[in-house]
């Protein structure tokens, strides 16, 4: 039979697996991830490029997702410095879930919205 008490307890594979979601499910790191999918870009210009990113946001990001091996980091010796981020084969192959999760988000969208204010408007009418 079903053990209640310990399903509802994460696993130590549930929370590594948790773990890589948040990166790769998150905000930024999936622009950024789309922004690279075509080609290596330079740091200002991927700044340029996903709106509304500060500048330390994308640096963390971008660090992070050089951490779990999806982009590298390459450093040319120039004046001034030339950096460029690239996706490595493991940051390309998320290229196809995240256009399909982008699709998906597309073409729901609309639903997603109606749910939201049908929700809001039964909360405002229930605190009222």
């Amino acid at each position: 039979m079903f053990d209640t008490d310990t399903a509802h307890r994460p696993t130590n594979e549930c929370l590594k697996i948790t773990e890589v979601l948040a990166r790769v499910g998150d905000k930024w790191s999936i622009l950024v991830i789309g922004r690279l999918g075509d080609r290596s870009m330079r740091f200002n210009e991927l700044r340029r490029s996903v709106e509304g990113v500060s500048q330390r946001m994308l640096t963390l990001t971008l660090r992070g997702l050089e951490r779990d091996g999806l982009i590298t980091r390459t450093v040319t010796s120039s004046i001034p410095p030339r950096v460029d981020y690239e996706l490595t084969g493991l940051g390309r192959s998320l290229l196809v879930p995240v256009e399909q999760l982008a699709r998906w988000a597309q073409e729901h969208r609309p639903t997603v919205e109606i749910a939201r204010r049908e929700f809001d408007s039964k909360m405002t009418a229930d605190t009222v």
